[in-house]
């Protein structure tokens, strides 16, 4: 309610304010503005309130891009990927890799093609290939595939698609006791491979990172089992977020499976937090 201001009406005239409170009492309410224009603190008489609400914070908008939309800016890791599209869908294939990232169809939006499902199998049966889709959980695309008898591709849990902010992914690494060891960095300014190699010339932790626009993204991330505990895992992220930053990524992605809880807990340490899942639905055989 503003004081003394008489509202269209006739009765008193309200405002609001959208912000971020900093202090309450002694009659006053203290309250940061959100959003443009001055972010100058504004004192409110309590007793001129008259409702009053809590807003959750809003998104970030890296949180607010689609997961399929998410999931092409992930193509970046697989350079040698063969893509064509199929209405907003997406037929990959690779020749060298037999990752189900880099062999399935992704759909994770409607298609908007009325022959969608039978243009999938036909493709991915002319490469001789079993027709994989990735799928978000309760879709319409996986009761669309399920229809079809489709069923998990595997036993593996769903996979979870994380992303961080680079600069508070490093920032939360500094404070974590890295061991002293050189991690050797191969590729170009769009891929690159780290490893991480003993005295022995044995290798004890790989990872790969891909960075295209302002996003960079990590797969393969892998310490030898006997070497595990010794923070290399976190030496080698620690490089490759390093690689990224230098070439402008402000995003960082990652996708792990839902019960690999060590790469969780890991990854919650640096900031990643969930965007969405998917799960990978295969043609009966």
């Amino acid at each position: 309610m503003v004081p003394g201001e008489t509202g269209p009406t006739g009765g008193p005239a309200m405002t609001d304010v959208l912000g971020t409170c900093t202090a309450w009492g002694h009659g006053t309410c203290v309250v940061v503005p959100d959003g443009k224009g001055s972010h100058e603190p504004v004192t409110i008489r309590i007793a001129d309130i008259v409702s009053g609400k809590p807003v959750p914070p809003r998104p970030s908008t890296r949180h607010r891009v689609a997961p399929a939309d998410a999931q092409r800016r992930a193509l970046a890791l697989w350079p040698d990927l063969e893509t064509e599209p199929l209405g907003e869908w997406l037929l990959r294939s690779s020749r060298t890799s037999t990752a189900r990232r880099a062999n399935s169809v992704l759909a994770m939006e409607p298609s908007g093609v009325a022959d969608d499902y039978e243009r999938v199998v036909a493709h991915y049966e002319s490469l001789g290939q079993r027709p994989i889709a990735a799928v978000l959980p309760g879709s319409a695309e996986d009761e669309l595939f399920r229809g079809h008898d489709w069923v998990l591709e595997s036993h593996d849990h769903d996979t979870v698609f994380e992303l961080a902010g680079v600069a508070a992914a490093r920032r939360a690494l500094r404070g974590v006791p890295l061991p002293e060891a050189a991690v050797a960095l191969d590729g170009d300014d769009g891929l690159v491979t780290a490893e991480l190699r003993g005295h022995d010339g044995r290798v004890l932790a790989t990872g790969v990172a891909a960075c295209r626009d302002d996003w960079v993204g990590f797969r393969s991330i892998e310490v030898d089992p006997a070497e595990r505990g010794r923070g290399l895992g976190l030496l080698v992220m620690a490089e490759l977020l390093g690689w990224g930053a230098e070439r402008g990524a402000t995003t960082a992605y990652l996708q792990v499976l839902g019960d690999n809880a060590p790469a969780h807990r890991l990854y919650d340490g640096l900031g990643f937090v969930e965007h969405h899942r998917y799960r990978y639905l295969a043609a009966p055989r």
